[in-house]
């Protein structure tokens, strides 16, 4: 009988066997977002400026109007919309102005976005954007009706080695 618990202990080391090790994954899985009605899916590959990485995610255009929680916003010419990631790559948080960002349409004029329209649909104006922080939100311009959207010219904001970021990144629509 004393030849039991030693068979019992190479039983129990029996089943105990490591689980093979599956890896960790190395990237996110972010689950997929219907594309909104008046919006279409842009396919671009990610674009940097400074320590902001931009990614364009959906673009409308031609909208009359916007409505907001309290009113409706008439264009003067046609509203633009643009959905976009930022994500701060750098080690430093970097300012964020929305402001900054141009449309430029197919006649080479280049808009900020459109104040009111901003402030309507309640979007982000400046902000600090943390190391490895990103954000979603939209940008609205308004441009004359008959115009194009062809770039959007992105400045990801002041960083450690280019405090005044004057050279915007051009990312054609």
């Amino acid at each position: 009988m004393k030849l039991l618990p030693a068979v019992v202990a190479l039983v129990l080391l029996a089943g105990c066997e490591a689980a093979p090790s599956t890896p960790a994954p190395t990237t996110y899985e972010l689950p997929p977002r219907q594309v909104r009605p008046d919006e279409t899916a842009l396919k671009l590959p990610p674009a940097k400026n400074g320590d902001t990485a931009f990614t364009l995610l959906g673009l409308a255009a031609g909208l009359p109007s916007i409505t907001g929680s309290h009113t409706e916003f008439p264009a003067k010419g046609q509203f633009v919309r643009l959905r976009l990631v930022i994500t701060n790559t750098g080690t430093s948080s970097v300012l964020f102005d929305t402001k900054r960002q141009l449309l430029v349409d197919d006649q080479g004029t280049a808009r900020p976005p459109e104040e009111q329209a901003m402030l309507i649909k309640r979007q982000p104006g400046q902000f600090d954007l943390g190391h490895g922080v990103r954000v979603e939100f939209d940008l609205y311009w308004d441009i004359p009706q008959g115009r194009k959207p062809v770039t959007v010219r992105v400045f990801g904001g002041p960083t450690i080695t280019d405090m005044k970021n004057l050279n915007g990144t051009d990312i054609k629509l």
